[in-house]
């Protein structure tokens, strides 16, 4: 969690600013749930971005001030924040992290006049079925799985694999990607099955697995079921390699599966925190204790080039900068330039291979 101190004695002389002399922005993601963790990264990074744009004066002459919205990764709860943001006026919303509550939320935001941005949500019809408001700074996961897949078909040729999902409108699209471009590229998967996320025992869909004989298991889910599976299926003697998306990018992937995590293997984009351009980022989150990892940066840089198109379209009217963004770039960020399609895709979202080791942490092969 961020200091305190990183607002410091900013954040009081904001809320002494009359309404009209401040700029409404939110960042929205799963800060209770299973999946906090991952609205823990987000908010760091909208924090620190909101942080560094003040003191560099603010936008158009304006502080912004940051809502911070938790849906739990929720649909319901999803709209009803983005409810709440909409009703607040709110220049932009970096959000939301799980694609099922971007999907149902971008419509409000859509209906009401609100800019959206997402740093995660990587299902396909987040953008596919848009509008002028709706944009991600990750890729896609007919671009995500289609790597995976073709690592799959390569690497594990002849082998025994099952491919799991969670039902979810991530999970599902995912694993749905993955089969398509595994097949394309000649594997066929033994089996292709649900599970029920949230649960603590999945050793019945382990002694299945088991009994199948599978050697490689694609999880299109999130780090705490993945987790799960795979300590719960080196217990039962299992050697099965596991493999994963994005949804695995936290430390706390590990502190569940301990030692049974080691060889896993996950998508995600080229690690931002080696990029030149976000060093004096990186060390401003190392100073205060914070791993940048995952979806930190990303959300850090939704804000940072939402602020660069606001002051060059000289204006913070959600229509207005989304017609700047997607004319005005590449928008340096600290994930590196960033430019987006007619749909509010970014023109490159490049994704490679990761491996956990012994030691707990992950790196791009």
């Amino acid at each position: 969690m961020l200091k305190k101190t990183i607002l410091g004695a900013a954040l009081a002389t904001l809320m002494a600013l009359p309404a009209w002399a401040q700029t409404q922005i939110a960042v929205v993601g799963p800060l209770t749930g299973s999946n906090a963790a991952y609205g823990e990264q987000m908010k760091a990074g909208a924090t620190m971005a909101v942080a560094d744009i003040n003191k560099a004066g603010g936008v158009l002459g304006k502080p912004l001030v940051l809502n911070v919205g938790d849906d739990a990764c929720d649909p319901k709860q999803a709209v009803s924040v983005a409810n709440q943001m909409a009703t607040k006026k709110v220049a932009l919303v970096a959000g939301h992290y799980c694609s099922g509550s971007s999907i149902p939320a971008s419509k409000v935001y859509l209906e009401e006049g609100v800019l959206q941005i997402s740093p995660a949500s990587t299902n396909p019809a987040y953008t596919d079925k848009g509008g002028w408001g709706t944009f991600r700074t990750c890729g896609r996961d007919d671009q995500q799985g289609l790597i995976a897949g073709q690592y799959l078909a390569k690497h594990f040729k002849g082998q025994k694999i099952a491919i799991l999902h969670d039902n979810s409108a991530y999970g599902k699209g995912l694993a749905d990607e993955t089969k398509k471009a595994m097949n394309a590229a000649g594997q066929k998967e033994t089996s292709f099955d649900a599970y029920t996320p949230g649960e603590k025992d999945y050793s019945a869909v382990v002694s299945r697995l088991k009994q199948a004989g599978i050697t490689v298991i694609y999880v299109g889910g999130y780090h705490t079921e993945a987790a799960l599976i795979v300590k719960q299926a080196k217990a039962q003697g299992m050697k099965a390699t596991l493999v994963g998306g994005d949804a695995l990018v936290t430390k706390e992937f590990w502190q569940i599966a301990g030692p049974a995590g080691e060889g896993t293997l996950m998508t995600f984009s080229p690690d931002p925190r080696k990029n030149a351009a976000a060093a004096k980022v990186v060390k401003a989150f190392t100073d205060a204790k914070i791993d940048p990892e995952g979806y930190v940066l990303y959300t850090y840089a939704t804000v940072q080039i939402w602020a660069a198109a606001a002051k060059k379209a000289n204006t913070t009217d959600p229509k207005k900068v989304a017609a700047m963004l997607k004319s005005g770039g590449p928008w340096q960020s600290v994930v590196g330039p960033i430019s987006f399609d007619k749909k509010g895709d970014v023109t490159s979202g490049a994704y490679v291979m990761y491996n956990w080791n012994a030691k707990g942490d992950y790196n791009q092969m």
